[in-house]
């Protein structure tokens, strides 16, 4: 076991760290992003825009179970960090162990009431008569991989904090290779159709659960016992409100795509377009944003070790490097994102197949005005997880809030009333621009209040 105080969290250079967590990071997470966005391409071309649809009414009910690996991952991760960075290895080891069994516990209780109401959730989330075969034939599948897949990606940044970039990594690309090769084959060659896509991305799911289990023995700075697995409810407690902001985060992006999903049903029917044509296409333009997202997520993640060791070290001077950098990094991938959604729509929409002409008319605008301000959110996704990172989860989670929640779903049951159906797309911009303006203001304000050092056993409040 690696000693804590020889951690290189809190004396190698900023920037090679940064490097060294959020190159694997970014990887892990875009890899992620393609479970979904695979199966968007393949069903698109073997199934058709009905088959996508499905996938979209489903999507909610998998950010869900994504959400609850974060909330418990996420959460341990910044428990783990914490306590490492103030020299205690044994309470960050329990962390872990509390997270190993919540995870299971309530991924279990997730499938099960998954599957059990179904149909009603599928109702729920927008789904049309046309749509509703498909949506089941995917959701019943693809629910029997929610504890391996809320388990792989909820311990994804715990191996991250532990040093182990890499091996987080190949956890989860592995899964999504297995993923990519099977879907065709499931879809072209055997014919499944959407049920098909869904057990090509289980058993991609599976093979990710699987390498990151075979990690727990092999801990580089703490030595994880079968006395951490027992449960204990203040430090449950504990973890949970240190991965709330994650939590409410994806939670607040499945109430989000439920209404945009039923605004779009609604306004959609009431235009040229109809009510399929809409949710499908902002369906697939949120899932195209998830891998730009994807990307500066992974930089924002990759950042977390570095700032909750050094918080909980008191190296103040490290900390604001680390999350200066992780900005700067991020609005450059997001105006890249911008120049690429702005000028070539087209060629990217065509990716998922080609349709009527009235599908990709919306499809393009879904991409320019929806992603319009997309180059703020990075400041916003940064400040987030650094709040999380300190141990300070009512900020954390008050910025995820923001953008989703407070600006975005507003935003979305008011514009439509006044410009139709393109509403719900400028709801995306005004959002993004609300949130970064709060984010902005909580990131000065945490600034203003730290002094030049810290006092490693008394870190700010």
């Amino acid at each position: 076991m690696e000693a804590a105080e020889n951690n290189p969290l809190g004396t190698r250079p900023v920037g090679t760290l940064l490097r060294t967590f959020a190159v694997p990071s970014i990887i892990s997470m875009v890899v992620s992003t393609l479970y979904n966005i695979v199966d968007q391409i393949f069903i698109g071309r073997g199934v058709g825009y009905l088959g996508n649809g499905a996938t979209n009414v489903i999507l909610p009910l998998t950010v869900i179970a994504l959400a609850l690996g974060l909330l418990v991952g996420d959460g341990a991760t910044a428990y783990f960090s914490l306590c490492l960075g103030q020299q205690d290895p044994k309470r960050a080891a329990q962390g872990v162990g509390q997270a190993i069994t919540l995870t299971i516990l309530i991924s279990v209780v997730l499938t099960v009431l998954s599957l059990l109401f179904l149909r009603p959730l599928c109702v729920l989330f927008g789904a049309t008569e046309t749509i509703m075969p498909y949506a089941l034939d995917y959701g019943y599948v693809i629910i029997l991989g929610f504890p391996f897949y809320t388990f792989s990606m909820g311990f994804n940044s715990i191996l991250r904090a532990d040093g182990s970039p890499v091996y987080a990594m190949v956890s989860t690309l592995s899964g999504a290779i297995l993923n990519t090769i099977l879907d065709p084959i499931f879809i072209f060659v055997f014919h499944m159709g959407v049920t098909g896509a869904a057990i090509a991305t289980i058993l991609g799911q599976i093979v990710s659960c699987i390498i990151t289990l075979f990690y727990l023995r092999r801990f580089k700075c703490i030595a994880l016992t079968r006395d951490c697995l027992k449960l204990k409810a203040p430090l449950c407690r504990k973890i949970c409100s240190l991965g709330i902001s994650s939590f409410v985060m994806q939670l607040a992006a499945t109430i989000v795509i439920t209404v945009m999903n039923h605004v779009l049903v609604q306004y959609g029917a009431l235009s040229k377009y109809g009510s399929e044509i809409p949710m499908t296409t902002l369906g697939i333009t949120m899932k195209i944003n998830q891998i730009i997202t994807g990307i500066v997520i992974g930089i924002a993640v990759g950042s977390q070790p570095i700032i909750g060791y050094n918080y909980g070290a008191g190296k103040t001077d490290r900390v604001r490097k680390a999350y200066f950098l992780a900005i700067f990094c991020s609005t450059m991938v997001m105006g890249l994102g911008t120049v690429l959604f702005q000028i070539f729509p087209n060629a990217i929409i065509s990716i998922f197949g080609s349709e009527s002409a009235l599908y990709n008319e919306f499809a393009v605008k879904s991409l320019r005005i929806f992603l319009l301000l997309i180059l703020l959110n990075g400041f916003q996704l940064c400040t987030g997880i650094f709040f999380q990172a300190i141990g300070k989860p009512v900020q954390a989670t008050l910025i995820s809030l923001s953008r989703q929640v407070i600006f975005l779903l507003p935003a979305l049951l008011v514009l439509p009333r006044f410009l139709g159906v393109e509403g719900a797309l400028w709801a995306g911009p005004v959002g993004d621009c609300c949130a970064f303006f709060l984010a902005l203001l909580f990131g000065a304000m945490e600034m203003k209040r730290w002094g030049t050092t810290l006092d490693p056993a008394h870190p700010p409040a």
